[in-house]
C-alpha cells in the first residue's frame, strides 16, 4: 500500500449479513482521493449476484466492460454494477474489487470513478470487469453506499476506504498514538484495539475513552458430578483519561477448563490491565462446591454448589447455583450484563449474557460477537438433561456426554462446562481479554 493511503474506515460484515454498508463522515480536507477495495460475497444461489456503489446514496451512470472467458464486451447502465460471488460458488471464494475516486471533495465539479476487478468461483465460472462511472452532480461525496441488489453480503465480506493525502504533505487525520493490533477510526475518533499485550503511546497529550475486559473463567468437568460454567472476565469502561506518555497494556489469558482426567474445576482467568485492572472471571465449580469469584462469578456445581461472587463489585455479575434432582443442573457462569442461570432439576444454567453499550466500537475494530462482549459460559448435568447455553458475548455453552467448548477470544467469555453419565470429557477454557482505547480525531 503507498505510503499516502490512510485507512479512514474498515467495514465487516456479521453473522447475520448486511443488504448494505456505508461509510458516512468522509473528511473534506487532508485529503486528495479516495480509494475503495472490497472483498465480498453474496448469500445468494446466484454466482453472479451484482452489487453497486452509491456516492452520497445517489446511483451513478456508467459503462462497463466484462470479461467471461470471452473477448471483453462493453454495455452501458444507470448504475455500477459488480458481480459477486453467492452459495453456487465454491466456499470461502470472495469476489474482490478497487473503486478509485479522485477529486471527490470538489464542490465545482462531477466526479468520475474508475472500477476494476475480479470474480473467481474455483470452478469453471471468472469474471473480470472494467468500469467507468461519472456522479453528475457538482456536490462534494461525504459518503458513499455499497448495497447489494438482491439479498445480502455475506458474513466477513469486507470493505476498507482509504484516503490519499498529497505527496509530501499530512493528511488531516492521522492517528496521534501508537500500538494496538488493530487501528481504526470511524471519522470522530481513533480506536487502537488490544487482542495481545503491548504499548499504548501517545504522541501529545490525550483524552482517553477505554475497554478493559480480562479474560474469562474455565469451566468446569465431571463425569458423575456435572461442571458448572466459566464467569466472564471483568469489563471496566472510562472516560476522560488523560494520557501523555506510554502506557503498558495487559491483555489477559483465559481459565483453563477442567481436564478429561479427572472431575475438575476450571481455572479463574487471568487479568487484563490499562490504567486500571479488569479482574479475570470465575472458575466454574464440581463436586458440589461453589463457583469461582471473579470479575463474573463461576457456575456453583449441582445440589449444594452455589454461584460465585462478583468480586470486586462493579466488574460483573455473580454466578448461578446448582440444583439437585435426577440431572443434578449446574449453575452457568455470570456476564457483565446478567447474573448466570441456576441450574434446574433438568437443566443446565444459561450463562449471564454480556455488555453491547459499545456495540459501535466493536463494529469498527472488528471485535466482540454481534456488539456483545463478556458473556457468561453455560452449566452442564448429569443423566441426560440439557446443558445450558453461553452468554451473548463470547460465552461458550454447556456440553454433556461431550467435550464443551471454549469462550471466544478476545470477548473474555467464559468456558462451557461439560458432565457426562460414567465418562470424564474435557471443558471449555475461558476467552482471552480485550483492551480498547479511543479517542477523538
Amino acid at each position: 500500500m503507498p505510503a499516502n493511503y490512510v485507512l479512514l474506515e474498515k467495514i465487516t460484515v456479521g453473522a447475520a449479513g448486511a443488504s448494505s454498508v456505508t461509510f458516512s463522515g468522509i473528511p473534506q480536507t487532508g485529503y486528495t482521493d479516495l480509494v475503495l477495495k472490497a472483498s465480498c460475497r453474496s448469500d445468494q444461489s446466484n454466482v453472479a449476484r451484482s452489487w453497486k456503489v452509491q456516492p452520497n446514496g445517489v446511483d451513478i451512470t456508467a459503462r462497463n466492460l466484462d470479461a467471461e472467458g470471452n473477448p471483453f464486451v462493453a454495455f452501458s447502465g444507470t448504475s455500477i454494477n459488480m458481480n459477486t460471488n453467492g452459495t453456487g460458488s465454491t466456499s470461502n471464494t470472495f469476489n474482490n474489487y478497487d473503486v478509485y475516486i479522485p477529486n471527490y471533495a470538489s464542490s465545482t465539479t462531477y466526479k468520475s470513478l474508475s472500477v476494476d476487478g475480479a470474480v473467481e468461483n474455483n470452478g469453471t465460472d471468472a469474471n473480470l470487469k472494467l468500469v467507468a462511472g461519472l456522479y453528475s452532480s457538482n456536490t462534494a461525496i461525504s459518503s458513499i453506499t455499497c448495497i447489494i441488489n438482491a439479498g445480502l453480503f455475506a458474513q466477513y465480506s469486507t470493505f476498507y476506504l482509504y484516503g490519499v493525502a498529497k505527496l509530501g504533505t499530512t493528511p488531516a487525520i492521522v492517528p496521534y498514538a501508537t500500538g494496538g493490533d488493530t487501528i481504526m477510526t470511524d471519522g470522530t475518533y481513533w480506536y487502537h484495539a488490544f487482542k495481545s499485550s503491548g504499548t499504548f503511546t501517545p504522541q501529545k497529550g490525550l483524552s482517553c475513552d477505554y475497554l478493559v475486559v480480562a479474560g474469562g473463567g474455565g469451566g468446569a468437568s465431571g463425569a458423575a458430578t456435572p461442571g458448572g460454567g466459566g464467569g466472564a472476565g471483568g469489563y471496566l469502561y472510562g472516560t476522560g483519561l488523560s494520557l501523555a506518555s506510554a502506557t503498558t497494556v495487559t491483555i489477559g489469558a483465559g481459565g483453563a477448563g477442567g481436564s478429561a482426567a479427572a472431575d475438575n474445576r476450571g481455572a479463574k482467568g487471568s487479568d487484563s490491565v490499562f490504567s486500571v485492572t479488569a479482574t479475570g472471571g470465575g472458575y466454574g465449580a464440581e463436586n458440589q462446591i461453589s463457583g469461582g469469584p471473579g470479575g463474573s462469578g463461576g457456575g456453583g456445581s449441582f445440589a449444594t454448589g452455589l454461584g460465585g461472587a462478583a468480586s470486586p463489585a462493579g466488574q460483573g455479575n455473580a454466578g448461578g447455583a446448582g440444583s439437585g434432582g435426577t440431572n443434578q443442573g449446574s449453575g452457568a457462569g455470570g456476564g457483565a450484563g446478567a447474573a448466570g442461570g441456576a441450574g434446574t432439576t433438568t437443566t443446565g444454567g444459561n450463562g449471564g449474557i454480556g455488555l453491547n453499550t459499545l456495540s459501535s466500537w466493536f463494529s469498527t475494530t472488528g471485535t466482540g460477537v454481534s456488539g456483545y462482549v463478556a458473556g457468561g459460559g453455560g452449566g452442564s448435568v448429569y443423566n441426560g438433561g440439557t446443558p445450558g447455553a453461553g452468554g451473548a458475548g463470547g460465552g461458550a455453552a454447556g456440553a454433556y456426554n461431550s467435550a464443551a467448548s471454549s469462550g471466544v477470544a478476545n470477548t473474555g467469555g467464559g468456558g462451557g462446562a461439560t458432565g457426562g453419565n460414567g465418562t470424564r470429557y474435557a471443558a471449555g477454557n475461558g476467552g482471552s481479554g480485550l483492551v480498547i482505547v479511543r479517542y477523538l480525531v
